[in-house]
């Protein structure tokens, strides 16, 4: 053991995005129970890649007590992984987690699907491609919903995007300050109303923390809701 420079993880900050995880070329932090975890001193080197990955300030440094860095161990940890992946077994990132929701579908008659007419009011939808200065934000009651929101719900169209202007985003593959846009919507335009519909998995989360960010910087008074959806499709109880 040494006295050497590690990173610590705050629980209480961490949402669980997977970001560190990604970016820690030793394999050194997993996600488990929706947080992240350094499993092992030893994967470790000390270098801290991990840290500007984290948009929460989850990661910090610290000087303690350690087993030293084992470049052989970290080699045949990564071979193992790489032979047996965790989110190909359900573990991982809970926004990775593979799920088949097909059993107990309901099959199509006569393999025919009924059509029913888009809701979508504006395009583009995606959020960094959108100006902030949109004509269809004058007077719009504005939804902003994760990327796989539509894909859970059958309805989601009739149910939250009819009458709204849709944006959509994902903060863990989006490389974008979500808030500082939404809060210049806000801002310029006569927005009405502000739902968020986010997914249950904690990564998702930073959706819901940059709506709520930019409608307290943007000093708007307008009506607010965040909604989670569970990835079948069903809307969470608060």
């Amino acid at each position: 053991m040494q006295i050497r420079q590690m990173i610590k993880i705050d629980p209480e900050l961490c949402n669980g995005c997977g970001l560190c995880a990604q970016a820690c070329h030793e394999g050194a932090i997993v996600i488990q129970d929706g947080k992240a975890r350094l499993i092992r001193d030893d994967y470790c080197d000390g270098l801290g890649n991990c840290l500007p990955a984290c948009p929460t300030g989850a990661i910090t440094f610290e000087m303690r007590e350690a087993a030293p860095f084992d470049a052989e161990a970290v080699k045949a940890h990564m071979a193992r992984s790489a032979a047996q992946p965790d989110c190909a077994q359900g573990g991982g990132c809970p926004g990775s987690r593979q799920s088949d929701l097909r059993a107990g579908a309901p099959a199509a008659e006569n393999g025919a699907f009924s059509a029913a007419p888009t809701q979508l009011n504006n395009f583009p939808v995606q959020l960094q491609l959108v100006a902030p200065n949109a004509s269809f934000f004058k007077g719009a009651d504005l939804l902003v919903a994760a990327d796989c929101a539509a894909y859970t719900m059958g309805d989601f169209h009739r149910r939250f995007m009819r009458g709204r202007v849709t944006l959509i985003g994902c903060p863990k593959l989006d490389e974008a300050d979500y808030a500082m846009k939404l809060a210049e919507i806000l801002r310029e335009n006569d927005i009405r109303s502000l739902t968020v519909v986010r997914m249950e998995v904690p990564c998702c989360g930073g959706l819901a923390r940059a709506a709520e960010k930019a409608y307290l910087t943007s000093g708007k008074d307008i009506p607010f809701q965040t909604l989670t959806l569970t990835v079948k499709g069903d809307v969470q109880e608060a």
